[in-house]
């Protein structure tokens, strides 16, 4: 089996996906898509995960336009599909939604609350989960999206299309190491409001809540690959 990533920014890696997907015996590549937009073919994968960073769905990268034609492809290809901030803002634009401002900066620790779906069609959420953060746009649900998450500060925290295509505007995959990666080089960032919280209260989070949420995110791919 054969997991391939789209990393947008050397410091936004798979995080705990990287363990679990060997763990599962996948062979993961990789394109680096601000370096070279070197991509298989839909059906030569298994799963695609598209991770974050810092740019915009919005600018005219060149790259842009042809990373969401081959996430379109994959979609219709019928293959898993996890996007991740970043990563799930491009899903939902290449899919029909629109990429634009969060009313407020999300950066930090925050709860998610779950969205009433029929358990047997979507992925279920706790009721509310404490997650990381890191964003400042958001997007409208593309044409036959259903929301599975939200949060006080970002209506679409989570969507879902068919039973394989799930897009997170937060971060499950975060261990402490990627914290760090993150802190270090956005930290400008940083500016404590309501929704944004001080580096040290970013970084002084107990490996416990990197683990509880790292089994999050396990149980969202083990459920895409059994869909």
């Amino acid at each position: 089996m054969r997991a391939h990533h789209l990393q947008h920014a050397s410091f936004e890696g798979l995080g705990s996906i990287k363990a679990w997907l060997q763990n599962a015996g996948y062979e993961i590549s990789i394109t680096k898509v601000c370096e070279s937009m070197k991509l298989p073919s839909p059906n030569e994968i298994d799963l695609l995960v598209l991770t974050g960073g810092p740019m915009s769905v919005n600018d005219e990268f060149s790259w842009l336009f042809l990373e969401k034609e081959f996430v379109r492809r994959v979609i219709e290809f019928s293959k898993p599909v996890l996007g991740i901030c970043l990563g799930a803002q491009l899903m939902a634009n290449a899919m029909g939604g629109e990429v634009f401002p969060n009313p407020v900066k999300e950066i930090g620790w925050f709860p998610v609350q779950s969205v009433a779906t029929k358990p047997d069609t979507t992925f279920v959420f706790p009721e509310s989960t404490r997650v990381f953060h890191w964003h400042s746009e958001t997007f409208s649900l593309p044409p036959g999206a259903i929301r599975i998450a939200e949060s006080a500060g970002c209506q679409n925290q989570a969507f879902q299309m068919g039973k394989s295509v799930i897009g997170l505007q937060f971060h499950l995959e975060t261990t402490s190491e990627s914290a760090q990666e993150l802190v270090s080089n956005c930290k400008d960032e940083l500016v404590p409001s309501r929704y944004v919280q001080r580096e040290e209260d970013i970084l002084s989070n107990r490996l416990e809540n990197y683990a509880a949420i790292n089994q999050l995110m396990a149980n969202l791919l083990s459920y895409l690959m059994l869909s």
